[in-house]
């Protein structure tokens, strides 16, 4: 992972500026229209980007001041403010709060990143972490937006070449083992990366996992079964948004993709 947070924030303040750039034209039918998510509407879709901004802002908060992180107990009214809210107010204030906290994380000073602490979900955060946490949060859903209004659409660039290189820290939590355990080649392109992963128990990706054994760097010669796609493509697989329908063409796979897609079954 990048060590220091300023890369991070400055991904999630470019990923504001998209969403608001995304959001602000549509009308209240657009808004209530199906995004990626099958039970979420645009503007659900948007409450729970907003609702979850106002969670991160709970924890980094915490992580300044030392203490402990806010349990389940302080979620469920955040949750039902948004969602007592009419479309068009989820998707103004999904904007909003997401701008509060990229605006929140810049105004800290370099000693207050540095120190950021928070045990968080069993893990011991800092302010590069916490950053991540919501950057994949703020892509992924900024996605199940735009592609249900542009079926093309991709993660963009930016989030990409940061959470392609975090994505053994969080393919575990996402992923269930498979009914047939078994190691894949991953081979990404833009950036290009290779990865090996395992749907076993416990279900886990790792970066060039043959290099160590004198296996070329692209996996030839180890024998395993290969995967090759574009790099948010694999970020989507994990988070469980690599349906045959977005699927981008090139993609080669010697193992059946539907498969990997019921090891990932997303959120």
């Amino acid at each position: 992972m990048q060590s220091r947070p300023a890369p991070w924030i400055t991904a999630l303040r470019h990923g504001h500026d998209r969403l608001r750039e995304l959001v602000e034209p549509l009308d209240d039918d657009q808004l209530r229209g199906q995004a990626y998510p099958k039970e979420w509407s645009i503007a659900q879709t948007l409450s729970h980007l907003g609702s979850g901004a106002e969670i991160f802002g709970l924890f980094l908060a915490a992580g300044i001041a030392g203490e402990q992180p806010p349990g389940q107990e302080a979620f469920g009214p955040i949750w039902a403010d948004w969602n007592a809210k009419s479309p068009v107010e989820q998707a103004a204030g999904a904007v909003r709060a997401d701008g509060a906290q990229v605006e929140r994380l810049e105004s800290l000073s370099p000693e207050q990143l540095a120190g950021l602490r928070l045990a968080l979900f069993g893990m011991d955060v800092d302010a590069t972490m916490l950053a991540r946490m919501r950057l994949g949060e703020q892509a992924l859903h900024s996605w199940d937006v735009a592609v249900a209004l542009d079926p093309s659409a991709a993660v963009p660039a930016e989030p990409t070449g940061l959470l392609i290189d975090t994505v053994g820290q969080f393919a575990g939590r996402m992923g269930k083992p498979g009914e047939r355990p078994r190691r894949v080649r991953v081979t990404t392109t833009g950036p290009h990366r290779t990865f090996v992963l395992d749907t076993g128990d416990p279900v886990s990706i790792t970066a060039d996992g043959g290099a160590a054994d004198g296996v070329a760097a692209d996996g030839a010669g180890d024998g395993l079964p290969a995967l090759a796609l574009p790099a948010e493509a694999l970020i989507r697989l994990l988070y469980g948004r690599l349906d045959p329908g977005h699927t981008p063409a090139g993609v080669t796979s010697d193992v059946d993709l539907d498969e990997l897609r019921a090891v990932f079954p997303g959120f």
